[in-house]
């Protein structure tokens, strides 16, 4: 009976890894029919709900499982991914760091032969990536990677040591990492997905030939990412490029309105990263432009086939992709000028843009409203600053400058608007947070997320930004909204993406190099209001005329890059 019993769990497993929930039942009956009183089957059907969003029946098999059996692995398993779908961080973070704890020490006690032991590794690897889902919500983005790291070191498939290695790298970007830190760490995701890339030998060197340009992300559709895509898929020159796009993304009505752009579409949602870069290089491009780096849904599997004899990473991502299949990374002379040494944390030769590396172009992925006109401070009479950053940018060392800010602005306010104000126990975590560094909780307003936030700049006098990940749309959307932001150029081109955009917006005076003058520059700011006022008036007019928002321009600056990159691929 044992043995029957693994066996059928070891193959609802297999079903849940495949998403065959229809599989996944049929195991949980098998497993029922077997032995009840084990709760086995409740707790695989309990999942199987789970899974396809039928909370209610999934609440109803977990209360009985855990009322005969209140440690039954695979019923907690489950009762934590409610409260994951739920947002009760409170209940979920907790549950799941006791699961993860004892199904590790389950998992080391057992040999890989054993028939329970992937039994096991399966559990632990989904209180894993959920109990990681949970930490970066709650704004720790440091033990979000730690979990991460764990679920690659142990994961039994190796595209899941792959995908799992690739969040991590991501979410190291949160926190300060060294440039060849952060360049070791990424050289060791290309091994993990053993694959052979193209050689591209046959590919006729032509340094003057119209070049087909493919641009591929999961992200054509409503992120961040698509207010910069615009101009790359609209206003490039026709009689020298040709451009494609390749779509790994759910489409939505942003994706209808960038499909109405005039180049060739191509959808490869559900295709394998093979058969995705089999048809790429049918489609004889280039020049392949990545604009998600190790971001969710990523191309960095595709990336790695070298579908394009050329190709280049930017814009949606901050660091090295790490591959050597990637040739060229996107920046510009703010972010990392020529012989900075933050350079050498890319395994990327760097394709330096004169101005900006992104062209903002707002109205992309929601209408904008008009900006206000007038300060808050002049009908207020206190000054309120603001972020509306994902929370997970936020460090304790941030935070304890803001408080440095507030106490030294009379009557000035902070906003913190994101998705963790949104939930009770995001709120929780965030004021028991603010209280271990002696905020003023009377100081701080939460704001849930909303899809008006935009107008929700108009009660904003001055946004601070982030470090050492800079806000990157944040701080467009602020400007854009005629409201200033203070940021720190950082020592790595993620940190030094607010100051790029500052500059570039014609407002370098809000840039500074380091902790104190950050609070000194955004103090001085509070004590003005008339300077504050001036800004609210005249900022939008000023980013109109700027290199940030210069489609012509920034095109002209691309494509030059573009042919240039080429050129020295025909001369190799």
């Amino acid at each position: 009976m044992e043995h029957d019993t693994l066996n059928w769990l070891n193959l609802a497993d297999k079903f849940a890894s495949d998403g065959d929930l229809k599989g996944m039942r049929a195991c949980a009956r098998e497993l029922w029919e077997i032995d009840a009183e084990s709760m086995d089957g409740a707790a695989v059907m309990a999942e199987a709900a789970l899974y396809t969003g039928d909370h209610e029946e999934a609440h109803a098999l977990v209360d009985e499982i855990l009322r005969k059996k209140p440690r039954h692995l695979r019923g907690r398993l489950v009762a934590a991914g409610l409260a994951a779908v739920e947002f009760r961080l409170d209940q979920e973070i907790p549950e799941l760091h006791a699961l993860v704890q004892e199904l590790e020490r389950k998992l080391w006690a057992l040999t890989p032969d054993e028939p329970y032991y992937k039994i096991v590794q399966y559990l632990v690897e989904k209180a894993r990536g959920w109990l990681a889902d949970g930490y970066y919500l709650a704004a720790q983005p440091d033990k979000a990677a730690e979990m991460l790291l764990a679920y690659s070191k142990n994961a039994a498939d190796d595209d899941e040591k792959a995908a799992a290695y690739s969040k991590f790298l991501f979410m190291r970007n949160y926190r300060e990492l060294g440039s060849l830190e952060g360049r070791d760490l990424a050289l060791k995701y290309e091994n993990m997905l053993n694959v052979t890339p193209y050689l591209h030998e046959n590919v006729k060197k032509l340094p003057e030939k119209k070049l087909k340009i493919g641009y591929i992300s999961p992200d054509f559709r409503q992120h961040a990412v698509a207010n910069f895509v615009a101009p790359l898929l609209k206003n490039f020159d026709g009689s020298r490029f040709s451009v494609y796009a390749y779509s790994l993304g759910q489409r939505d009505d942003v994706t209808k309105r960038l499909m109405a752009s005039p180049v060739v579409w191509r959808d490869l949602r559900g295709r394998s990263p093979r058969t995705a870069a089999r048809l790429i290089a049918e489609d004889q491009i280039d020049i392949l432009v990545d604009l998600s780096g190790h971001s969710q849904n990523n191309a960095m599997p595709i990336m790695a086939l070298r579908p394009a004899p050329v190709q280049v990473a930017g814009i949606g991502y901050m660091n090295t992709t790490g591959l050597s299949t990637v040739d060229y990374f996107l920046s510009d002379e703010v972010c990392l000028p020529a012989g900075d040494m933050a350079a050498q944390g890319f395994t990327e030769k760097i394709l330096r843009l004169p101005h900006s590396h992104l062209c903002y172009v707002p109205g992309a992925v929601r209408e904008i409203p008009a900006a206000g006109t007038e300060a808050p401070c002049l009908k207020n009479g206190y000054v309120t600053f603001g972020s509306f950053n994902n929370l997970a940018k936020v460090t304790d060392e941030t935070l304890l400058l803001w408080r440095g800010i507030l106490d030294q602005v009379r009557s000035s306010k902070l906003v913190l608007k994101g998705k963790i104000c949104s939930i009770e126990s995001g709120r929780a975590i965030l004021r028991d947070r603010l209280k271990r560094l002696s905020f003023d909780l009377s100081k701080v307003e939460m704001r849930p997320y909303s899809p008006d936030y935009m107008e929700q700049y108009r009660d904003i006098d001055i946004a601070l930004d982030t470090m050492p990940y800079n806000g990157g749309l944040t701080t467009c959307e602020a400007l854009f909204m005629g409201v200033p932001v203070v940021s720190i150029r950082g020592r790595r081109h993620g940190s030094r993406f607010g100051a790029s955009i500052l500059v570039n917006a014609g407002v370098k005076e809000l840039v500074v190099e380091n902790d104190i003058n950050y609070v000194r520059r955004a103090v001085q700011l509070g004590n003005s209001p008339e300077l504050i006022g001036a800004y609210h008036s005249g900022l939008r007019a000023n980013m109109l005329k700027s290199p940030l928002m210069d489609v012509q321009g920034y095109m002209r600056e691309l494509e030059r890059g573009y042919c240039e990159i080429w050129r020295n691929f025909c001369t190799i």
